[in-house]
């Protein structure tokens, strides 16, 4: 049963852990790394805000602890956190909160060891267990009034703080109750603001002046904020990440000739979703962020092909304006009936959604509904509410929300659905804890069930397994990945190595499952990031080997013209020295092979397999006869083949006897796709290709012949983008 808060005087406070010293700060802010809490004292304009921050620690690289209100569930506090690593997520049994406007609310969480305990009024609000504190160095930003400094949604408090602190050790129930706004306490904080000066000072001078953004005001004591980008930072030179534009982006200099990328302004997340075939069109749509009503929402862009390389825009229906929420992933499917429906994360509704088109054209959509989920005995289902997939089985609808282990539901009529339990029968060794799965899609391949998805800090990835229709569970037998990290990449982390993001797949009329990935940031300095660039389409099978085959979509074949084939052509110049650097540097261990034929090409390299069997060979293409450009090397001592600084598994003792090494580059001028016998697939982006034609090749150790070379150019599909530049009929509402 939900709790009833009675209307009145609410305090917000946060406990976690920390070293620090309770004691008057002479040095500044230094970091904290255990048990720590936050305390705010606040009056809110609106109960039904959402979504919003009153106190956060930022550590300005993406991590941050933060006392939120009605993000996940509406009228609910909360531990809000990083992807709500920290956060409770089942929030439906908590207390609703009832505050008049005119009444100050103190709510309080503590984070202690691997516990996060809220109370409001000093009662027990909430409780819930955590993997692991986040620590916070001397880089930290404190921020009032925004839920963190990189937030998308751009949804600040309306109300006031008359209080806010931060506290170096984990207070007790009975020191929380003891707390009285604008009055000293032991233990002392580290951190007080009390605005009775008319000033936003740290009172213990641990953390410099901060910084009014917006309109954001001190007034009696009190800090102002109205809801319209007002908010407070410290140190002063932290600020939120700047609202996305709409305007007529990307330049000349980045649009690509065949790869399928957003026409408007820079936006992220880019994620391809719901795919459909319909009467011989293809559909797509992916993510954009864009305005809505002064702050910031996600549309579904739609897009349609005969051949899904030629796309055009279409009107934007899946938006704000219809739906009242943004829209985060998902799937699209077809209900038993034939009618297209999507399913999707409802942002900041704290729901999966629902969509059905009302035809075949996708031009209109019924307004969406919330998927509400009970248990077998009608009581409802606590369970995480994230990017969800749908598929049939027979004539049962199931359904999975993402998470570690996604929870499994189903229905008969898509309205009324049951929780069955954990839709994995177990996880695989090579996924680390800590890896969630989101993006999910859920299909046959071959005779095999596949589940595609990411792992938000490790990127696109695969399970292949088999369905037991008795339990109603994916038993999953082998573990893939679709990313790799650059060497200049860290090894974890959303967007710090995540170039191969968030899959989609659709299901051909001959059978084939094409899949697309958002393409987040091959090169250097996340210079792509907000360019929401979509991989090539890519064939996905299972022949009776079990050994996953990604393939080019093999329509883009109808693109090549100017045909020019080489033959046997020998890098003679092995690099044979202990200390030669590989790739060269220069001749003759470097030595030029062939042309590109445009900034639009495909490359195809076929080797014989017992020439190229343990041998160290590559070509680098934009090659500057120096060492520059994107080396494409396969090392026999790693088993990997390596694109730019990517490696990824393959080995060429692994094909069978007589089955040549095939490489197929696709260069789209910067952007560059490699497969290599349709086993293994990277992506690559070099920025300075312009005037960059070269292609070089070596060896190290033995010569080696390159059995055939083979050049196409590749016509541009890119004309829909250059209209829709123009014509703009995919910009959403944003009143």
């Amino acid at each position: 049963m939900t709790r009833k808060l009675m209307p009145g005087f609410v305090t917000v406070m946060l406990v976690s852990l920390s070293m620090m010293t309770t004691g008057r700060a002479v040095e500044p802010f230094s970091g904290v790394s255990g048990d720590k809490t936050l305390v705010v004292w606040s009056t809110l304009s609106d109960i039904t805000q959402r979504g919003v921050g009153l106190l956060t620690l930022d550590d300005r690289h993406s991590h941050f602890d933060g006392i939120v209100y009605g993000e996940l569930e509406e009228s609910r506090w909360m531990a809000g956190s990083d992807f709500y690593r920290r956060t409770l997520r089942d929030q439906a049994d908590l207390a609703a909160e009832t505050a008049k406007p005119d009444q100050t609310v103190q709510i309080a969480a503590v984070y202690r060891g691997k516990e996060i305990t809220v109370f409001r009024n000093g009662a027990l609000y909430s409780r819930h267990a955590i993997s692991e504190p986040q620590s916070f160095d001397s880089d930290t930003a404190v921020v009032m009034g925004l839920r963190h400094l990189d937030v998308k949604d751009r949804v600040f408090f309306a109300g006031t703080l008359d209080d806010a602190r931060i506290y170096g050790t984990a207070l007790t129930a009975e020191q929380v109750n003891s707390l009285k706004p604008n009055q000293p306490s032991d233990p002392k904080p580290l951190a007080w603001w009390h605005f009775e000066n008319g000033k936003v000072e740290d009172a213990m001078g641990l953390f410099p002046p901060g910084k009014l953004m917006g309109k954001a005001r001190v007034d009696a004591g009190r800090l102002i904020l109205d809801g319209q980008g007002s908010y407070f930072v410290t140190p002063p030179d932290a600020s939120a990440s700047s609202p996305i534009s709409d305007g007529p982006k990307p330049g000349a200099e980045w649009i690509l000739n065949y790869h399928l990328m957003h026409p408007g302004g820079e936006s992220l997340p880019g994620d391809p979703n719901a795919a459909f075939y319909l009467d011989g069109v293809y559909h797509l749509h992916y993510i954009v962020a864009h305005s809505w009503k002064d702050r910031q929402s996600f549309s579904f862009m739609h897009v349609t092909s005969p051949d899904m390389l030629h796309w055009k825009w279409e009107t934007t229906k899946l938006q704000p304006a219809l739906t009242g929420h943004g829209m985060f992933s998902g799937t699209g499917f077809l209900t038993k009936e034939g009618r297209p429906a999507a399913i999707y994360h409802g942002e900041s509704s704290g729901r999966n959604q629902i969509a059905i088109a009302k035809d075949r054209k996708l031009s209109a959509w019924e307004k969406p509904y919330a998927v509400e989920v009970q248990n077998a005995d009608g009581s409802e289902a606590k369970m995480n509410h994230w990017d969800p997939d749908c598929f049939l089985i027979g004539d049962t609808y199931y359904a999975i929300s993402g998470g570690p282990n996604p929870p499994l539901f189903k229905s008969k009529d898509l309205r009324r659905w049951t929780l069955v339990g954990d839709f994995l029968r177990h996880q695989m060794p090579d996924v680390a804890l800590g890896e969630d799965i989101s993006c999910p899609n859920f299909f046959r391949l071959g005779d095999q069930w596949m589940l595609l998805c990411i792992s938000h800090p490790l990127g696109c990835r695969y399970y292949l397994g088999d369905w037991d229709a008795q339990t109603e569970q994916f038993v999953p037998k082998k573990h893939g990945r679709m990313n790799w990290r650059r060497e200049e990449q860290a090894l974890w982390g959303l967007f710090n190595r995540t170039d191969f993001f968030a899959p989609e797949t659709v299901l051909t009329p001959d059978g084939r499952r094409v899949m697309w990935a958002w393409i987040t940031s091959p090169g250097p300095e996340n210079r792509l990031l907000n360019k929401t660039i979509q991989s090539l389409p890519r064939e996905l099978s299972l022949p009776p080997d079990g050994v996953l085959r990604i393939q080019p979509l093999r329509e883009l074949t109808s693109l090549r013209s100017d045909p020019h084939t080489i033959e046997n052509v020998k890098l003679a110049h092995p690099l044979t020295g202990f200390s030669d650097r590989v790739p060269p540097s220069g001749g003759p261990g470097l030595q030029r092979i062939a042309t590109l034929p445009g900034e639009s090409a495909e490359i195809k390299i076929t080797v014989a397999r017992a020439e190229a069997e343990r041998k160290l060979f590559g070509i680098t293409l934009f090659s500057d006869g120096k060492g520059g450009g994107v080396p494409v090397m396969l090392r026999p001592e790693t088993g990997a083949i390596r694109v730019g600084t990517t490696e990824a598994p393959f080995r060429v003792a692994d094909l069978p006897e007589g089955e040549d090494v095939e490489l197929r580059i696709f260069v789209d001028q910067y952007l560059v796709e490699v497969f290599i016998n349709n086993r293994q697939a990277l992506v690559a982006a070099f920025p300075d290709y312009r005037d960059r034609f070269a292609i070089d090749g070596y060896s190290v150790g033995e010569a080696i012949v390159l059995k055939k070379i083979e050049l196409w150019k590749i016509a541009p599909t890119n004309q829909g983008f250059l209209e829709a530049r123009q014509e703009r009929r995919w910009e959403p509402q944003i009143r």
